[in-house]
């Protein structure tokens, strides 16, 4: 693997430090999300799939279940050992690759699906990103993309919600609206099928911190910018406190697109 670039290897430090927290019991093993894109997409046993950004696995390992040949790749070796670990209890055998989302070490059209699941808003070149998916898919091969966003059109609370994000995980980088990935789908030559908004709830405000380990001065920092939210973010989200608990409901994108047919 090629030497990373400053985001890349905040990622790569931040997963490291973090995988414990992603196995099991962490929010991403719900796949309600991912079930929901899958019947846009005729899965078939045998099939070869990548999974980008696995984390521990969850997606990959789905996909292992429904008898596909599975690639599970990330940035973090950590992380990746956790997949295998992840794996191993379950029976289920998947490939573990280490690199980043924007170089795929794979032969053109090597894969009939490839997958990415709450990661790419940490992704350092989301159009290189992109492109890559389109080459290492086969023709008529499927993408699908689950990550956060913020609708589009709403640009004071998508600010907001960087500058927070920022601050909570130094290795994000940005959320992109759905108009921005339907874009670069359709530039790099896929057609977008199907795509929807789901909200996803943040009950509590101190879970947020955890997962990213916060630093404490950047937790002051956010809950100013709660507390100081533009009423564009406190209505988008729903920002509200429940049984002393600042919760709101962050968005989140699905989106199915297909590589055309030779």
């Amino acid at each position: 693997m090629k030497k990373l670039d400053f985001i890349q290897q905040k990622a790569r430090e931040q997963f490291n430090r973090q995988s414990q927290n992603y196995g099991k019991g962490h929010v991403l093993e719900k796949l309600d999300d991912l079930l929901d894109a899958l019947k846009h997409v005729a899965v078939r046993r045998g099939q070869l799939a990548l999974d980008i950004a696995t984390g521990s696995g969850h997606t990959g390992l789905h996909l292992a279940s429904l008898g596909m040949q599975v690639t599970a790749s990330d940035i973090s070796p950590m992380m990746l050992e956790m997949t295998r670990k992840m794996a191993e209890a379950r029976g289920l055998a998947v490939e573990t690759k280490l690199h980043s989302a924007e170089e795929l070490p794979y032969r053109d059209c090597s894969f009939h699906l490839v997958t990415c699941r709450v990661a790419a808003h940490h992704f350092s070149s989301p159009e290189t990103f992109v492109r890559e998916v389109v080459r290492v898919l086969r023709h008529g091969g499927a993408f699908i993309l689950i990550d956060g966003t913020v609708e589009d059109d709403q640009p004071e609370a998508e600010e907001w919600t960087h500058r927070v994000e920022k601050l909570r995980d130094p290795s994000h980088n940005r959320l992109l609206t759905p108009c921005r990935w339907s874009a670069l789908c359709k530039q790099s030559g896929l057609k977008v099928k199907y795509w929807s908004l789901a909200q996803l709830k943040q009950p509590d405000l101190e879970w947020y911190f955890e997962t990213a380990a916060t630093p404490k001065k950047n937790r002051v920092l956010v809950r100013k910018l709660i507390e100081h939210a533009p009423e564009s973010a406190r209505r988008l989200f729903q920002i509200k406190e429940e049984n002393g608990k600042i919760v709101w409901w962050w968005q989140r994108i699905q989106l199915v697109a297909f590589k055309a047919a030779s």
